[in-house]
């Protein structure tokens, strides 16, 4: 994405027009800056609903998932990113852990996420997709706009740049 801006430069242009998320994410797909419209989901150690987003056309938009910071389970492996990528989604931010991690940097698709577990996550298919999802501060609006790369996450009700 070379005419990415940085988080750090958007932050300077915008201020506290743009919210910072003060929690550390770990990068673990190959694209490291990525940026879109916020689509979510909700789930605890479910990827049922997540997997059923990604397989949509994703229109470049990233997808925040509130796993409610469980590390128990991973709730995304190389297959599902594998089908967001595909899909035209941007990247993923995910409160929880993601497994298959060495696989996860050579899939061109952004993903952020809390650490990693090799265990499967539960296919019971709870939880819910499009709806305001709060963690570490911030409230992740879909429709509003969200920003990503190794210095961290910005969020903003409006395009910023």
């Amino acid at each position: 994405m070379s005419s990415f801006t940085s988080t750090a430069d958007l932050y300077d242009q915008f201020g506290e027009s743009c919210f910072s998320c003060p929690q550390q994410f770990r990068n673990f797909g190959k694209r490291l800056r990525f940026a879109g419209r916020i689509r979510t989901v909700q789930c605890r150690e479910d990827n049922v609903i997540l997997k059923r987003m990604l397989e949509t056309s994703g229109d470049g938009d990233v997808l925040v998932v509130d796993g409610d910071g469980s590390l128990n389970v991973a709730l995304i492996g190389d297959a599902i990113a594998g089908l967001g990528a595909r899909n035209g989604w941007s990247g993923v931010v995910i409160n929880g852990a993601v497994r298959d991690s060495a696989v996860l940097r050579e899939i061109e698709f952004g993903v952020k996420a809390v650490g990693t577990n090799p265990r499967k996550s539960k296919k019971e298919g709870t939880g819910a997709s499009d709806l305001l999802v709060s963690f570490a501060g911030i409230n992740f609006v879909p429709g509003h706009w969200i920003y990503c790369d190794e210095d961290g996450i910005l969020v903003s009700a409006k395009k910023l740049g």
